[in-house]
């Protein structure tokens, strides 16, 4: 998992590396996962040539005595195994019906944020985000797509005049309406730094306190994305927005045409649809995605709290340094509710690679104590991560953050109301602490030694060229 973020930034250098290589005029990046579809977005930016992205699409959902499943439902399943709530033929045959073909992870995860924000933004073909990965409309696409990018070279349109503040502003708004994942909050900052556009980690709160969180979509609601498909696919849910006043509906858009223009050939969303929520009766008031500070994050962490029941929590710190103790302190049942369990040394540098704990969130979720444990970390979390999770905490260990002095048995309190978190040890304890402390040296081998020693903040997205510049130009 450590090479997962790395490999966004080794994609969007080597498509970069090929096409200017080749001095193409033109290109189509089709990607179909996590790190590929940001990855592919910093290049096109970076480049600034006609490009066009375009996903290779959601997959269909599983199914397992009539009710849905997806890859998640088995990490849960073990978590649930773990505990004596499922035997381990239970297991096997969630896992072999879980992926019943090609496509993105199926829920409102990572893959599927990237796609819809990529699509909001104009830099992919109407409609095709939400299109499954074994549809003709899939396969029309990427024919389109061709003659799209041909067209954007006659037009002159370049990837700048697409990717505008405006453009961010409504990816924010509809990753807030869908319940997106928390890796979003990296990739648009990767994106807007390498597309020059100002926008900040706080930019994301202004959105989650006006952006009401409409979609009943995995993890936290019972919905996959073929789902939203079925009832009129981000076109659909786009509409709705702009007719509300969410939406900037004069953008330009890489068919040449704008926002509104481009929405006018679609369908609203299906009447009697229960995918989408009405505004007057939201699945959430506010937006899930919720960017805390305090002592332990002075440059903020992100927060998912779309599903989540309990809005604050105090408990005792449970510190591990690597994701593996933490899930044997689970395994073990050392964790107990009203545990905060904290990894750390896993952020950007510290991983390297920020990788995701996705095997010990759903292991939590799974062993029923997902509303009751707080997990906190200077790592990720997977689009298909939910509870009492937050990441991204910055400065991140590695790197002397606050996070590096807490001690287990400290007292920790998250609060979505107040935005806040907050370890409760004195400035003079922290003091000591850090004169007491030698942080770990940085990881120096290949590509993961090159990545710690380049790549920023997660609460500047973790991108791998932010150069302090003299005047001279002189690093």
């Amino acid at each position: 998992m450590r090479f997962s973020l790395t490999s966004r930034d080794i994609i969007a250098d080597s498509i970069e590396a090929a096409m200017g290589g080749h001095n193409v005029d033109a290109f189509v990046a089709i990607g179909g996962c996590d790190k590929n579809m940001p990855g592919s977005m910093i290049a096109i930016a970076n480049m600034d040539i006609p490009a066009i992205f375009a996903y290779g699409g959601t997959i269909a959902p599983g199914n397992l005595n009539g009710k849905d499943i997806d890859l998640v439902s088995v990490f849960e399943g073990i978590g649930k195994w773990n505990h004596g709530d499922m035997t381990a033929e239970e297991v096997k045959e969630l896992e072999c019906n879980a992926c019943p073909g090609p496509g993105g992870c199926g829920g409102m995860y990572t893959a599927n944020t990237m796609a819809t924000a990529i699509e909001v933004m104009g830099m992919s073909l109407p409609g095709s985000s939400s299109h499954p990965a074994e549809s003709a409309e899939k396969k029309a696409d990427i024919e389109e797509a061709g003659r799209a990018v041909v067209k954007m070279l006659e037009l002159g349109l370049k990837p700048s005049d697409i990717l505008t503040r405006e453009a961010f502003e409504d990816a924010i708004t509809v990753t807030m309406a869908l319940g997106g994942s928390t890796n979003a909050t990296l990739h648009l900052l990767a994106i807007a730094h390498a597309a020059n556009v100002d926008l900040t980690l706080e930019d994301f709160n202004d959105f989650q306190e006006r952006v009401p969180h409409l979609a009943d979509l995995k993890p936290s609601g019972q919905y996959v994305f073929q789902d939203l498909y079925n009832v009129g696919g981000v076109p659909a849910v786009m509409k709705y927005l702009l007719k509300n006043g969410f939406l900037h509906g004069d953008r330009i858009t890489c068919t040449g045409k704008t926002v509104a223009e481009n929405l006018e050939a679609f369908d609203d969303l299906t009447p009697g649809q229960k995918v989408i929520m009405p505004l007057e009766n939201p699945k959430r008031a506010d937006g899930p995605l919720i960017i805390l500070k305090g002592n332990l994050a002075p440059e903020g962490a992100v927060a998912k709290v779309s599903g989540v029941k309990v809005r604050n929590i105090t408990g005792p710190a449970k510190v591990f340094d690597s994701e593996e103790d933490a899930i044997e302190a689970v395994l073990s049942d050392e964790i107990v509710d009203g545990d905060v369990v904290v990894v750390r040394f896993v952020g950007p540098k510290g991983g390297p690679g920020m990788p995701e704990m996705l095997s010990l969130s759903s292991m939590i979720v799974g062993k029923g104590q997902g509303d009751k444990v707080a997990l906190l970390t200077d790592g990720r979390f997977s689009g298909g991560t939910y509870g009492l999770v937050v990441g991204h905490i910055a400065p991140e260990a590695q790197v002397g953050g606050p996070i590096a002095y807490l001690r287990t048995g400290d007292m920790v309190t998250v609060d979505q109301d107040t935005k806040e978190i907050t370890m409760h040890v004195s400035d003079e304890e922290l003091a000591k602490r850090k004169a007491e402390t030698e942080l770990p040296p940085l990881y120096s081998r290949g590509v993961l030694g090159k990545y710690a020693h380049i790549v920023s903040s997660a609460s500047r997205g973790a991108v791998t060229d932010f150069w302090n510049m003299d005047k001279s130009g002189k690093a």
